[in-house]
């Protein structure tokens, strides 16, 4: 079974990228004729449940009943692409925000962009903030959004200290805060992974929605209280 699992995996990794660009492609065409959300979320779904079935990915969630009807911010912690796959396919109609060197990818870039995914700079702190003042509006007329508050990937399933700029968003925004908890994306592809689920022919991630959170009685210098707040949560469910 390994070995048929590593050549299923080795095939895939190379049917994903036109995969992604078709998907990207039709995203790109449904943006330019009809542009309606509801035809891009489904873009989204066939995209991210493909590339989890595609490597045998079976997806367990839990806490479903806490996904908000209005605009939200889901924080997620992050060990592997899998995670927005994962998440995304749960969760179509949320945009994330993704590292700025992604939209350079020809076709699939472009996509991103028009689907409002939000283009993180990361190793410019002013040039995030931009990014989220001008997401502002959005997340108030109720879009939901996804990011990582480690601001990376980790390598283990345990939380790296969270960055500010996240609830900084959600206060900001008066949005709450969706803690997700994601486990097993490591297993399916580390970090500095290539090739997906080599070693058996089914994997399973499990999302965790925890209870929303409200920013109300919050503020920019009691931000950290926040952080606090959604970290030991998070941290709980290690």
């Amino acid at each position: 079974m390994r070995i048929l699992a590593f050549l299923r995996s080795l095939v895939m990794v190379m049917i994903f990228p036109l995969f992604t660009v078709l998907c990207s492609l039709a995203g790109i065409i449904e943006v330019l004729t009809t542009n309606k959300r509801r035809n891009q979320d489904l873009v989204v779904k066939i995209w991210t449940t493909g590339a989890l079935k595609m490597f045998g990915v079976e997806l367990q969630q839990k806490g479903r009943e806490n996904i908000p009807e209005t605009g939200c911010l889901y924080l997620f912690n992050h060990t592997s692409f899998f995670d927005i796959f994962a998440l995304n396919s749960a969760v179509p109609h949320l945009r994330f925000g993704a590292k700025i060197e992604l939209f350079s990818i020809p076709v699939f870039g472009k996509a991103m962009g028009m689907f409002g995914i939000l283009p993180i700079k990361r190793a410019n702190r002013e040039s995030v903030f931009r990014v989220y003042e001008k997401a502002k509006g959005r997340a108030e007329d109720g879009e939901q959004f996804a990011l990582s508050p480690e601001g990376g990937r980790n390598s283990v399933e345990q939380l790296l200290p969270f960055k500010s700029g996240p609830f900084v968003f959600a206060i900001n925004s008066k949005i709450p805060i969706v803690p997700v908890v994601i486990k097993n994306a490591s297993q399916v592809l580390p970090k500095h992974g290539i090739i997906p689920n080599t070693k058996k022919m089914k994997a399973e991630i499990t999302l965790e929605f925890l209870e929303p959170i409200s920013v109300e009685s919050y503020d920019f210098d009691s931000r950290n209280d926040l952080l606090e707040k959604v970290y030991q949560q998070m941290a709980s469910r290690f």
